[in-house]
C-alpha cells in the first residue's frame, strides 16, 4: 500500500494523513468546493475537487471517489467516520474496483448496520440484550402487544442509521401509534428504510462503548472502554477513558462481549460496540459502529496504540501488532468536542468566521482540528471543528488539564461548546462520576454559563482597576511634588 485516498474532510482527514505520512504512505484528498482552502487539502500529496458543497454532490458520491482513486493511482480508500464509512455498498464497490477498503468487509457493515440483525447476531453469543423485539414491527397492533408485555416506557428505534433519528420514547399506550408513525417517517427520510423496532426504555443509563480491533487472521483484542454519557440530542459532547464507574470484572465482561459481537460477523479492523449500563452496572448491547469513532483519541492516549496505523496494517493483511495481554490502561483522558453550537440557545448550530483561532498547547494537551484563523465554517457539514483532548496521570489531573486547555483555547467570531465543557467537568456529578445520559437535562441551565461569564468579567474589571491605580501612582506623586515623573516621560 503506497498511496491512500481519504474519503473525508476536516480534522479526521488530517488525522489519517498524519499517520500515513509517518508510515511513508502518500495521500490523496478529495474535497468539495466549500472546502477548497481547508488545511487537509493543502496537507495531502494530491487533492482533487469532487463537486459542490452539498455532501450528496461531493462526499457521498462513491462512484466519483473511486474514479479519483484509480485516476491518482491510490491503492486504498480510508473513509474516516460519517459520510460513506458505514456504507456496505461503497465498501463492496471499492473492493470490486480492485482497491483496498480500510475498514471491515461489506458483509460485516451490512450485518451490524442493521440494528435488528446486529441484535440477532449478538444474541447467539449470549450478549445481554435490552428486552424488546428482534424483528421489525409489522403494525401498531403488534407494537401494543409487545409494549404490554415489557411495560412502558418503551423506545421505538429505526433499524437503520443512528444519530437520534427515527427514535421516540413512548410513555403510554395513548401516544404509541403517533410516535411509531413519526419514528417510521423520520427513518424513511433519513435512511430510506422505515423499519423500526421496540426496546424497553432504560431511563437513566450510562452510555459506555468498547473499542476493539480484529485482523483477517482471526485475532481480536479490546482496548477497554470509553464513557460517552454526556450528550445532547443523542449526540456525544464529552467522552473519557476509562469510565469512572466500571469495575475490573465488569470491564472484562464487557470487553469479552464486544469481541463476541465482532466474531459474530467475522469482523476485522477498528470497531466499537456500544452498551447501555444501568445503575447496578448491568449492561446491555446497543449497537456496533463499524468504523473509527470520533472519540478514538482518548483510547489512543490511555493505551499508546495508534488506531489508524492498526487499521492500515490490518487492511494490508498484517496481524495485530499486540495481543490482549499486552494492553493496559495508563492514566486518564477526556475529550471535549469543540462544536460551533450555542450552548446558551439549546446548542443550535452557529455560523460565521473564525476571527481568532488559537488552540491550546502544553503538557497533556492534544488538539485534533481542521481549521485555521480567518476561515469561515461551512454550514453544510457537522458543526464539530475540533477535538480537545486532555491526558493526565489520573482523572483529576485530566479534568484540570482540560479546564486549562479550554481557558487557553481562544476562538472569536463564532459560538462554541468550550464554556459548556468547562462548566460540565467542574460540576459535582461529573467530578464524582455520578451521572448518566440525562446529564444536560438534569443539571444544565444556560444561565449557569452566564453566571460564570459574569464572575470572570468582575475579576477582569477589578484587575483592570488595580493596574490603572498602580500606573497612576507615579504620575500622581510627580504632580504632588512639582516634578515630572520618569514614567510619564517614558510613556511619551
Amino acid at each position: 500500500m503506497q498511496k491512500i485516498l481519504i474519503a473525508n474532510r476536516g480534522e479526521i482527514a488530517m488525522r489519517i494523513m498524519r499517520t500515513a505520512k509517518e508510515m511513508g504512505i502518500k495521500t490523496v484528498a478529495v474535497f468539495s468546493e466549500a472546502d477548497r482552502n481547508m488545511p487537509f487539502v493543502r496537507y495531502a500529496d494530491e487533492a482533487v475537487c469532487i463537486g459542490p458543497a452539498l455532501s450528496a454532490q461531493s462526499y457521498l458520491r462513491g462512484e466519483k471517489i473511486i474514479a479519483v482513486a484509480k485516476q491518482t493511482g491510490a491503492d486504498a480508500i480510508h473513509p474516516g467516520y460519517g459520510f460513506l464509512s458505514e456504507n456496505a455498498a461503497f465498501s463492496k464497490s471499492v473492493s470490486d474496483a480492485g482497491l483496498i477498503f480500510i475498514g471491515p468487509s461489506a458483509h460485516s457493515i451490512e450485518m451490524m448496520g442493521d440494528k435488528i440483525s446486529a441484535k440477532q447476531a449478538a444474541k447467539k453469543f449470549n450478549v445481554p440484550m435490552v428486552p424488546g423485539t428482534e424483528d421489525p414491527l409489522r403494525d401498531v397492533a403488534e407494537a401494543r402487544e409487545i409494549a404490554a408485555r415489557i411495560g412502558f416506557p418503551i423506545l421505538i428505534k429505526a433499524s437503520a442509521g443512528g444519530g437520534g433519528k427515527g427514535m421516540r420514547v413512548v410513555e403510554n399506550d395513548a401516544e404509541l401509534e403517533q410516535q411509531m408513525l413519526t419514528a417510521k417517517s423520520e427513518a424513511l427520510n433519513a435512511f430510506g428504510n422505515d423499519a423500526v423496532f421496540i426496546e424497553k426504555y432504560v431511563g437513566a443509563p450510562r452510555h459506555i462503548e468498547i473499542q476493539l480491533m480484529g485482523d483477517q487472521h482471526g485475532n481480536y483484542a479490546y482496548l477497554f472502554e470509553r464513557e460517552c454519557s454526556i450528550q445532547r440530542r443523542h449526540q456525544k459532547l464529552i467522552e473519557e477513558a476509562p469510565s469512572s464507574c466500571l469495575t475490573e470484572d465488569i470491564r472484562h465482561k464487557m470487553g469479552e462481549c464486544a469481541v463476541a459481537v465482532a466474531k459474530a460477523c467475522n469482523y476485522y479492523g477498528a470497531g466499537t460496540v456500544e452498551f447501555l449500563v444501568d445503575e447496578e452496572l448491568n449492561f446491555y448491547f446497543l449497537e456496533m459502529n463499524t468504523r473509527l469513532q470520533v472519540e478514538h483519541c482518548v483510547t489512543e492516549m490511555i493505551t499508546g496504540i495508534d488506531l489508524v496505523k492498526e487499521q492500515i496494517n490490518v487492511a494490508r493483511g498484517n496481524k495485530l501488532s499486540f495481543a490482549q495481554s499486552d494492553l493496559k490502561i495508563t492514566g486518564h483522558a477526556i475529550e471535549l468536542r469543540v462544536c460551533t453550537e450555542d450552548p446558551l440557545n439549546n446548542f443550535l448550530p452557529d455560523t460565521g468566521t473564525l476571527e481568532m483561532y488559537q488552540p491550546p498547547k502544553g503538557p497533556g494537551i492534544r488538539v485534533d482540528d481542521g481549521f485555521e484563523e480567518g476561515m469561515a465554517v461551512p454550514i453544510y457539514y457537522d458543526p464539530m471543528i475540533a477535538k480537545l483532548v486532555a491526558y493526565g496521570a489520573d482523572r483529576e489531573e485530566a479534568i484540570e488539564r482540560l479546564c486549562r486547555g479550554i481557558d487557553e483555547y481562544h476562538i472569536k467570531g463564532i459560538k462554541t461548546t468550550l464554556a459548556f465543557g468547562k462548566w460540565a467537568v467542574r460540576t459535582e456529578p461529573f467530578r464524582t462520576g455520578k451521572f448518566d445520559t440525562k446529564f444536560i437535562e438534569k443539571y444544565y441551565k444556560p444561565e449557569y454559563l452566564l453566571v460564570e461569564d459574569e464572575g470572570a468579567n468582575q475579576v477582569a474589571a477589578l484587575l483592570g482597576a488595580y493596574i490603572w491605580e498602580q500606573e497612576k501612582k507615579p504620575e500622581l506623586a510627580a504632580a504632588g511634588t512639582g516634578h515630572i515623573s520618569k514614567w510619564k516621560l517614558n510613556r511619551k
